[in-house]
């Protein structure tokens, strides 16, 4: 039963953006946005269209509304935020910025639990914000994986019985061996396929973002960032003093704390003095291109947010920029491109990837039908809602496996963590790769380089030297994920 306090117009609170009216009376009601819309094709209602999402903000901004207006709550919870409306909208509605203010203001007129409190600020406050924090979860996590507990855990019927087992498919594989940002500097030796140019040419400098999540499940995709863009020329640095990029926060009406987040980003990776900032996730990529907009009325950083973004590239999009250095030999595979949404719809990249994928010698790019439909991932949007995001992996794996492609290729770690859970519950054993390690493949192909790039010393002696303390650990995480599991899966299905 929802109780509407009548808030007449959005709220005017420090730290509580509002959607902007300039924006909201861009849109014409046109309509040409509704069948990019995938809540709307699924569901055919106009509310759950971005046009009329827009109508409710609008609705609220001029007073019709209380900002706690049950369907005004719903649809900011139902929104994917995929921005495939942004990319077809003929009159330009940064329907993006609009989402995040309208989040923000849901999230600040709904009442919490004590729970929701106690797991939202381990969330929020330490694990995003803390990556030595974050990495101790993970390892706990690693651990959890690897010693036969998750197996045990799944078999015993648990994770059913706390209505958990679905989210926790969701857990990615986490590597043995996490890359975080200590400083590392790599730069390419010039020695590779046996000769050696007489004058080194000059090098590009690239500051890596290595994020939350891709640092401890995606330290391999890193690892092909680092060589590939090794071989086309870069010297790669990992700044000490990032953390996470902060689309986790914004995307969760968290303003404040995006904001901080970009600042220590900004401070971070321009120390290092870069030509280059580059992500390999599109997400991330995406939000770092947000900066600007996300601290235009901070006196200290608009300036240098406007200066960081022009800097900001996702990789596929840096390696287009570089060549890349083609491939000499064959990598006869047959591949089919998913197109994540913040890269294809927030960045407008649609090209690079493909002319990184084309330029391998005999790899055949299979287009599948719908490639830039989202997939449903969406951040934590297959946790909360699980019945749409499950209907739009479905048709995404349908078009893909129809290609009969040997390699689903990515660029995204959400998109990546969805399909990797959709095949595996199918039992296909389709490859799924990220765009640059396929590149990367292909420069090992040609004998460019024998082996990876990261050195482990320092996070073996860490795993050793810790492992009591992430035993300890594991018990702590284990009750945090399923406290966490409860309270989303208790929100899921409020919405």
């Amino acid at each position: 039963m929802s109780h509407t306090l009548n808030f007449q117009g959005f709220l005017d609170l420090a730290g509580v953006e509002k959607p902007s009216d300039d924006i909201i009376n861009t849109c014409v009601r046109c309509g040409l946005c509704l069948q990019s819309c995938p809540t709307y094709t699924l569901l055919e209602v106009e509310p759950s269209s971005p046009r009329g999402r827009i109508a409710l903000i609008r609705g609220v901004a001029e007073g019709r509304l209380p900002v706690d207006a049950p369907g005004f709550l719903h649809q900011m919870d139902e929104c994917l935020g995929c921005l495939a409306c942004q990319a077809v909208c003929p009159s330009g509605v940064q329907y993006g910025h609009l989402l995040e203010a309208g989040k923000a203001q849901a999230k600040a007129v709904k009442p919490k639990s004590t729970l929701t409190k106690l797991i939202e600020w381990p969330v929020f406050e330490v694990l995003f914000t803390r990556q030595a924090a974050f990495r101790l979860f993970a390892r706990s996590l690693w651990l959890y994986q690897r010693s036969g507990l998750q197996a045990g855990v799944r078999g015993s019927g648990l994770l059913k019985l706390l209505g958990l087992s679905e989210s926790e498919k969701l857990l990615p594989k986490l590597n043995d061996q996490f890359l975080h940002a200590q400083g590392q500097r790599y730069t390419p030796g010039f020695s590779t396929n046996g000769s050696t140019p007489k004058s080194k040419p000059k090098l590009k400098r690239v500051a890596l973002l290595t994020g939350c999540a891709q640092s401890v499940a995606f330290a391999h995709v890193h690892e092909a960032t680092i060589n590939t863009l090794q071989v086309n020329g870069c010297e790669v640095v990992l700044p000490v003093g990032q953390e996470c990029c902060g689309a986790l926060h914004a995307h969760g009406g968290e303003i404040e704390g995006a904001k901080a987040l970009a600042r220590k980003n900004i401070d971070a990776l321009d120390a290092a003095n870069p030509d280059y900032i580059v992500v390999n996730a599109a997400g991330c990529s995406h939000h770092l291109k947000e900066y600007a907009h996300l601290l235009k009325d901070d006196p200290l950083y608009a300036a240098k947010a406007k200066a960081f973004v022009a800097k900001a590239r996702d990789i596929t999009e840096l390696l287009a920029e570089l060549g890349p250095v083609p491939p000499k030999r064959p990598l006869p595979w047959r591949v089919t491109y998913q197109e994540p949404c913040h890269l294809a719809h927030g960045q407008k990249i649609t090209s690079p990837p493909r002319q990184i994928l084309n330029a391998i010698p005999e790899l055949e790019l299979v287009e599948m039908k719908d490639s830039a439909m989202c997939c449903g991932s969406a951040g934590t949007y297959n946790i909360m809602q699980p019945e749409i995001a499950g209907k739009l992996l479905k048709n995404k794996l349908d078009n893909a496996l129809a290609t009969e492609a040997q390699v689903i290729a990515s660029a995204n770690t959400g998109c990546m963590i969805q399909l990797a859970a959709g095949l595996k519950d199918r039992g296909e054993h389709v490859k799924l790769m990220h765009i640059v390690e396929i590149l990367d493949t292909a420069y090992r192909n040609d004998g460019r380089y024998d082996s990876g790039v990261i050195d482990a010393k320092a996070e073996t002696a860490a795993k050793t030297k810790k492992a009591k303390l992430v035993a300890t650990a594991v018990a702590g995480g284990a009750v945090l994920a399923v406290a966490a599991g409860k309270v989303i899966r208790a929100k899921s299905k409020k919405a």
